[in-house]
């Protein structure tokens, strides 16, 4: 089955390229930038990595973004993650970023997005992965602040499918953003939002409502709705779940617990992704295997997921298609399927 699985052909549409640093990369930013990280070595950075819940981890996280200054930092971070992810039959990504994490201490927006850009161009090229860009905002920021990030990306909007919201949920609901989001979908911007990961069931409904997003990433507390869950299953509402996250931050205290296998089993539209993988201790491939174990996921399961992934990107009908042939071939020719 680990086999199975690191071979399978997939799809990450829940990724947040700051969540990617890895302690390494980390320390040598911060010699290159002339940073002083409050960390003595690559362990102690690790050993930090203890999470109680999502704010601890926002904590740690925005604290390892202060690294990343130059150009050159941001397309080595995403070149970073590039390699990883071309060892793990990821063949589409839609990554997140976050701009204000870097714009409010300075960074100028162009610095951010050329960097990440030029990277995902490049490893097209190298590694055969395809790729959307969605930028975020910060829901523990305001609303001009928000604003002022979207006139931001003007300039470059050709490079950027879709806008998100991500940050602290807890006090920070959905409805907070919805003249962002107008303007945001009037601007042609497709929308996904974070929802229902520490924040309960009604900010779920919010996001889609008063959002429209096309997405939710999280969506796991919808089962405490059932007309919520009833919903999603009808209109086929993708889910971006990240299960090591989930519990990294006791969502679940177990990955036993998770409820990607029930809501699969419901009909749901769930997809598995890493989120922040250099801080939960798991790549793609990982979640996957988290998962199977845990909830004895059979490989026709397993492959749904997999093609779930395909079917919730923006990729066209077309694309989508393509790599939906792939994901049956491999599965028509792997001993494991058969």
């Amino acid at each position: 089955m680990k086999n199975f699985i690191a071979n399978l052909p997939k799809a990450e549409l829940h990724l947040h390229i700051e969540g990617t640093l890895e302690p390494e990369l980390m320390f040598a930013l911060a010699k290159r930038n002339h940073i002083e990280l409050p960390y003595a070595s690559v362990e102690e950075v690790r050993a930090a990595y203890r999470f109680s819940d999502l704010q601890s981890f926002l904590d740690i996280y925005y604290q390892g973004a202060q690294v990343l200054i130059e150009e050159q930092d941001f397309y080595d971070l995403t070149w970073a993650y590039l390699e990883k992810l071309a060892y793990q039959e990821v063949r589409h990504l839609e990554l997140f970023f976050d701009p204000q994490t870097h714009t409010d201490r300075g960074v100028a927006f162009s610095t951010v997005i050329k960097g990440i850009h030029s990277a995902l161009v490049e490893g097209g090229k190298r590694f055969g992965v395809s790729s959307k860009l969605i930028m975020c905002f910060l829901r523990h920021l305001d609303e001009d602040s928000a604003l002022d990030t979207l006139e931001h990306a003007k300039p470059y909007r050709q490079w950027i499918e879709g806008v998100g919201l991500d940050s602290g949920e807890a006090g920070n609901p959905p409805e907070k953003f919805q003249r962002v989001f107008d303007l945001a979908r009037e601007q042609g911007y497709r929308c996904v939002a974070h929802a229902g990961e520490e924040g309960p069931a009604d900010y779920i409904w919010q996001a889609l409502k008063l959002l429209h997003a096309e997405r939710i990433d999280h969506g796991v507390r919808c089962d405490e709705d059932p007309a919520l869950v009833d919903h999603l299953r009808e209109q086929q509402i993708p889910l971006t779940v990240c299960p090591l996250s989930n519990t990294a931050l006791k969502v679940y205290q177990t990955m036993s617990e998770h409820n990607i296998g029930r809501l699969l089993r419901e009909g749901l539209l769930v997809t598995v992704n890493s989120d922040d993988p250099a801080y939960f201790g798991g790549q793609l491939n990982d979640n996957y295997e988290a998962i199977q174990a845990a909830l004895d996921l059979s490989v026709g399961e397993i492959v749904q997921l997999a093609r779930n992934g395909f079917e919730a990107s923006f990729l066209s009908a077309e694309e989508k298609q393509s790599y939906l042939d792939a994901l049956d071939e491999y599965v028509l020719t792997h001993p494991v399927a058969g």
